[in-house]
């Protein structure tokens, strides 16, 4: 996995939030999927993490994304935990599985995966998270790659286009998105591969 992706550990994450404003507004449910490579260098998805988060003291809730995700705060089923909980939680797991791999740093996976970033460096510096895994800027965008590998850049379409079931009245739940985008990057990784693109040839051979 380091030689493959340069030291960096990808690492699938997806988001549910109570807006567009990861500074004002909640961070509702994080999801993460742990990408791992077997002997030959094909990549599957890993272990999975999930918290329901419990927004933020002051935390603002638009009304239109909470129609959107169908999340109830506050509703007793959710197990909601604090936001430092699942965050360090979070963060252990991936700095567990950097260390396994023997690589530097973790490089978030998403589909519009700045969003995702963007979600995840606010709740860690509200906690005051001094290590966070995650490369500050860097990700590896599904939509993008999705875009020049099969045509498409929603991640329903685009599963739908590489033969990936995707259930509409799942989608929205933070798990099931992580995990389609962790069977949509993996696909498009080894597609790569399958076609002679990694390794790359040595001098002699190029």
């Amino acid at each position: 996995m380091q030689q493959r992706f340069r030291g960096f550990l990808p690492v699938v994450v997806d988001v549910e939030t109570g807006g567009f404003n990861a500074a004002t507004d909640a961070l509702l449910e994080i999801a993460t999927v742990l990408l791992e490579m077997d002997d030959e260098g094909w990549l599957y998805p890993g272990e999975r993490i999930q918290y329901n988060v419990q927004p933020f003291k002051g935390a603002n809730l638009e009304k239109a994304a909470l129609q959107f995700t169908g999340i109830d705060p506050g509703n007793p089923l959710r197990d909601e935990r604090p936001e430092l909980e699942a965050m360090r939680g979070t963060f252990q797991s991936i700095r567990q599985a950097v260390r396994r791999n023997q690589c530097k740093r973790a490089v978030l996976v998403g589909h519009n995966a700045t969003f995702d970033l963007g979600f995840v460096k606010a709740a860690s510096d509200r906690q005051n998270i001094k290590r966070n895994p995650f490369h500050p800027f860097s990700t590896f965008d599904t939509s993008a790659l999705s875009g020049l590998a099969l045509g498409h850049t929603v991640l329903a379409e685009a599963c739908r286009l590489a033969g990936i079931e995707f259930d509409n009245k799942e989608a929205h739940s933070a798990l099931y998105d992580a995990d389609k985008t962790a069977e949509l990057f993996c696909l498009i990784v080894n597609r790569w591969k399958s076609l002679g693109g990694w390794p790359p040839p040595s001098p002699g051979e190029a």
